[in-house]
């Protein structure tokens, strides 16, 4: 039995529902569990080991919702600065295309190493190139190496410009391809077991890159698997247009018609949701990855945060791909975010233990996990 005591915090601030704060506390981990939180007294174990925590803050580990760790070796592409996510996209795709197993390792490493320096413990990635076989085994073999817990989704493009879609031909699979490599990546590497270091999800990547049919058997497969979904939705008034011009509706309706919507998905970003569509996300359950940096960069919009959460929609926090942010840094999307809620609702709607609800047990929940999230 390894026990581990971290001793003596000026605070920690807990993240649990009640909003429990304790000064100058400490907390014992027996086998890498959180056994007890508060006065050290007699009582404790001897521990194997004592991490002193004097004058320090302590807060539970942050958890990134939405990633793309491929992209960290294009951020800041000069060609692709000052472009519109469309724009963004179509300058990107050809560079991305020569993405090998090689270049996932090394951008994923990169990517997490600094996810876990901003104190990030947990990360999601969404993996939607697939140019060359095993990129998502690489990355999973760089977030061992790095001890980082690891949620990476199996994204897709099925969509190609000749289609209707956006991106070109050289970064698309079959829909055949894309479900049979889905079903072998759960197979060897999702692990449901509490604790669990890596768990998988199906993530087809937009509404403007993949089929509705493949929208469909992904969320078909997913649920017989016992996987979660995400994609990206609602991020910019582009993708609501082309939503409108191709099949009619908006993307959060389009989304409902796929069954796309329940507590076992979250999408990221969600900028251009209105007041129904929240509610229509509230009443299904579904969870939003706010990314507040990305979307100031590529110019998206500002997400409803405040407006979601008091409707009782589950929000969690992402920092976006390093291509659309430059840096892997969660601490940064905490403060960013609340600069953003500023912005949009005033200074007193958010504060930093809001942005820290975002980063904690909201993230947690995004990734239907109750065993992370909070001390």
């Amino acid at each position: 039995m390894a026990t581990l005591i971290v001793r003596s915090a000026a605070h920690i601030w807990t993240g649990d529902e009640a909003g429990t704060e304790l000064t100058d506390a400490s907390i014992l981990c027996v086998d890498g569990v959180i056994e007890r939180v508060g006065d050290h007294d007699q009582s404790w174990p001897v521990p194997d080991r004592v991490l002193d925590a004097s004058g320090c803050v302590v807060t539970p580990g942050l958890i990134n919702t939405h990633h793309h760790l491929f992209q960290t070796l294009t951020r800041a592409y000069s060609p692709a600065l000052g472009c519109d996510l469309f724009g963004w996209l179509r300058t990107l795709y050809p560079v991305w295309r020569r993405l090998d197993e090689e270049s996932a390792y090394l951008s994923a490493w990169v990517g997490l190493a600094e996810l876990l320096l901003s104190g990030c413990t947990t990360s999601s990635d969404h993996l939607y190139v697939h140019p060359k076989p095993g990129l998502i085994d690489a990355e999973i073999r760089a977030a061992r190496e790095l001890g980082i817990r690891f949620h990476p989704t199996r994204g897709s493009m099925s969509l190609s410009e000749k289609d209707g879609g956006l991106p070109p031909d050289g970064v698309v699979q079959s829909e055949d391809e894309i479900l049979a490599d889905s079903e072998r990546v759960v197979a060897a590497f999702h692990d449901p077991s509490p604790g669990a270091m890596v768990r998988v999800a199906l993530a087809p990547c937009s509404p403007f890159s993949v089929s509705p049919e493949l929208m469909r058997s992904s969320a078909e497969l997913a649920r017989r698997l016992g996987v979660r979904l995400h994609t990206h939705l609602a991020e910019t008034t582009n993708e609501e247009e082309y939503c409108r011009e191709r099949f009619g509706v908006r993307p959060y309706e389009l989304a409902r018609q796929l069954d796309w919507l329940g507590p076992d998905v979250w999408v990221a970003h969600s900028v251009w949701t209105n007041p129904e569509e929240i509610s229509l996300l509230a009443r299904t359950g579904t969870s939003v990855t706010h990314c507040p940096t990305s979307n100031l960069i590529l110019g998206s919009g500002l997400c409803p945060v405040g407006e979601m959460r008091d409707a009782g929609v589950n929000v969690g926090l992402g920092c976006d791909g390093s291509a659309s942010n430059d840096a892997s840094d969660l601490w940064q999307e905490v403060r960013q975010s609340v600069l953003v809620a500023h912005l949009r609702d005033g200074p007193a709607s958010f504060g930093a233990r809001d942005a820290l609800r975002l980063a904690t047990a909201g993230s947690a929940a995004c990734l239907g996990r109750d065993d992370i999230g909070s001390i």
